[in-house]
């Protein structure tokens, strides 16, 4: 059973962390100052290490994980799982990012922008988690980004666990195709999914779970830490520095798995 730990004080949190809240988009506090612009844009543009067999040169051959992803894409597309609940929608949101990416963040599902443009979090919650891929020392196409679900609910509904259930083998073998060092899923919805729990995000949020994929016979060593942490979305809904300064906090857990030092913090 997973040990349930008192949040860090959110006012410690911004005194230690002052530049990473200040990029999730938080007021700035007093020991954010402007002259430590040029050493986060440097942060920021840091790459992580490529993977073996993975080149990140565009004018390479596709790698064995964009291939992987590929017929995972196409074999959704032909079973089409959404066809059964009835959905209207523009685009299938697959996902994007670097196939081969240490770290992989994963939604619940597409929203109306997603829907138009056929690409995960672009609307406002999208910009506020490209704020907190920043803060981290990276930059969006150093990481992987999808949803559980493919196509967008009507209304933006939360997913069912009957839509969650049809579409995860299809998010299982993307995280497969990537088999990503770390992942951070974003919410509820995702977060029980991922780790096929039905507790609550109070007691799932900030502690590491697994992810092991249920077909062992294909995939017997996809096994991913999972960093639990709150939707950009319900950030947006509820904008405190409290729940940023959370979230931060889960993101530095990922951030420690990965060695990633993230965004310079200015001296205090």
């Amino acid at each position: 059973m997973a040990t349930v730990r008192k949040p860090a004080d959110p006012a410690a949190l911004v005194r230690q962390n002052a530049l990473g809240v200040a990029l999730m988009g938080i007021e700035a506090v007093p020991a954010f100052t402007r002259s430590a612009a040029p050493e986060v844009a440097a942060a920021a543009a840091r790459k992580l290490p490529p993977v073996e067999g993975c080149p990140d040169a565009v004018d390479y051959p596709p790698s064995p994980q964009s291939k992987a992803l590929e017929a995972v894409r196409q074999r959704y597309l032909a079973d089409a799982p959404h066809n059964a609940f009835g959905y209207s929608f523009t685009n299938l949101v697959f996902g994007e990012g670097d196939p081969c990416a240490k770290l992989m963040f994963i939604g619940e599902a597409p929203g109306a922008d997603e829907d138009r443009t056929g690409r995960p979090f672009v609307g406002r919650a999208g910009a506020l988690l490209n704020n907190m891929i920043k803060a981290m020392g990276l930059r969006r196409q150093d990481v992987y980004i999808a949803n559980v679900l493919k196509v967008r609910p009507p209304n933006n509904a939360t997913p069912t666990h009957e839509e969650r259930a049809a579409s995860a083998p299809y998010l299982f073998d993307q995280i497969a195709a990537i088999r990503p060092q770390v992942i951070v899923t974003l919410g509820l919805p995702a977060t029980q999914v991922v780790l096929g729990s039905d507790q609550s995000m109070g007691r799932l949020r900030s502690i590491w779970g697994e992810f092991r994929h249920p077909d062992t016979k294909r995939h017997p060593d996809v096994i991913v830490p999972v960093m639990p942490t709150y939707h950009p979305a319900y950030l947006l809904r509820a904008y405190t520095a409290e729940n940023r300064n959370m979230v931060w906090a889960d993101l530095k857990k990922a951030m420690d798995k990965l060695g990633l030092k993230g965004a310079a913090t200015p001296a205090q």
